[in-house]
């Protein structure tokens, strides 16, 4: 009965979870999904014991992990929006670019946001790309193509020493909406516990400067290396909404590509209305590519 209460605890309250030891709340949020496998478990070894009181309380922590993800499970797809949106970790080790790019294609996005994109492989991508979007814009490793046009660019000051983000303002059919295109750093689960505090300075930093955004309408696309459950991303994921919740279907795991553990790569938005959101096929990246349709 102990270990019910306490996943039911945890999972109602991972908030509370302190992260000043080793980012263990960032940690635990990642992954949160993962701890309804306990469940079951804890379900048998009540009723095996054949005691109604420890079964009832086993069948807390199901109820609470209903609470939280029940309203992810079902299709919430509403058909095509205005416009359509793909973000991509392409990796920057892939050597597949052109089959990569034909997949991304095979979508018909009308915005393609790529991240983790070497400068060769940005030549390779803008040479296939080119063919089909008129517009694009390139800052360090990340890159975007349209095909509306780009008003206006520029880069977002991660205080990082090279560019991880940038923002531009696209005219889709006369409407201005503003696209923030992001790679925050990294994380690394190792013996200093969940090592994220450069990726949450970064988090903080983006997530000013789309609280300063003077465009009513904003769509955030890229690799967040983080899950909308991580308090750390809360100054981004306290203005936006997921279009994935929002208009998707089951978790939308994304990383890594072969079994993916966690939704990392986001598409977020105000403004405007998603009308539906899928997570792709698997490219030769170690991330899944994911879309999402909007509507004005």
């Amino acid at each position: 009965m102990a270990a019910s209460l306490a996943l039911a605890a945890m999972l109602l309250a991972h908030r509370f979870i302190p992260n000043r030891w080793y980012n263990l709340g960032s940690l635990i949020e990642t992954f949160l999904p993962w701890f309804g496998l306990l469940i079951p478990p804890l379900i048998i070894l009540a009723a095996i014991r054949r005691r109604p009181l420890a079964i009832l309380i086993a069948l807390l922590p199901g109820l609470v992990w209903l609470k939280l993800y029940a309203g992810l499970l079902p299709d919430k797809d509403d058909g095509p929006g205005d416009f359509r949106v793909i973000t991509h970790n392409i990796n920057a080790t892939n050597t597949d670019t052109e089959a990569t790019a034909d997949r991304l294609l095979d979508a018909d996005p009308d915005i393609l946001a790529l991240v983790e994109v070497t400068e060769h492989q940005r030549e390779e991508y803008d040479r296939i790309l080119s063919e089909h979007y008129a517009y694009s814009a390139f800052y360090g490793t990340i890159a975007l193509w349209s095909d509306q046009p780009i008003a206006a660019s520029n880069e977002i000051n991660l205080e990082l020493g090279w560019t991880r983000a940038f923002r531009a303002e696209i005219d889709i059919d006369g409407q201005p909406v503003a696209f923030y295109i992001a790679h925050l750093l990294s994380v690394r689960v190792n013996t200093e516990g969940f090592t994220a505090d450069q990726r949450n300075r970064t988090a903080q930093l983006l997530g000013r400067a789309i609280a300063a955004e003077q465009l009513d309408r904003v769509v955030l696309l890229g690799d967040l290396n983080g899950t909308a459950q991580d308090r750390a991303l809360a100054p981004i994921t306290y203005q936006l909404e997921s279009a994935h919740a929002t208009a998707g279907k089951g978790f939308g795991f994304t990383w890594p590509a072969q079994h993916p553990l966690a939704r990392i790569d986001q598409v977020l938005y105000r403004g405007l209305e998603a009308t539906g959101a899928d997570v792709l096929e698997a490219t030769a990246s170690d991330h899944l590519p994911v879309q999402a349709d909007f509507g004005f």
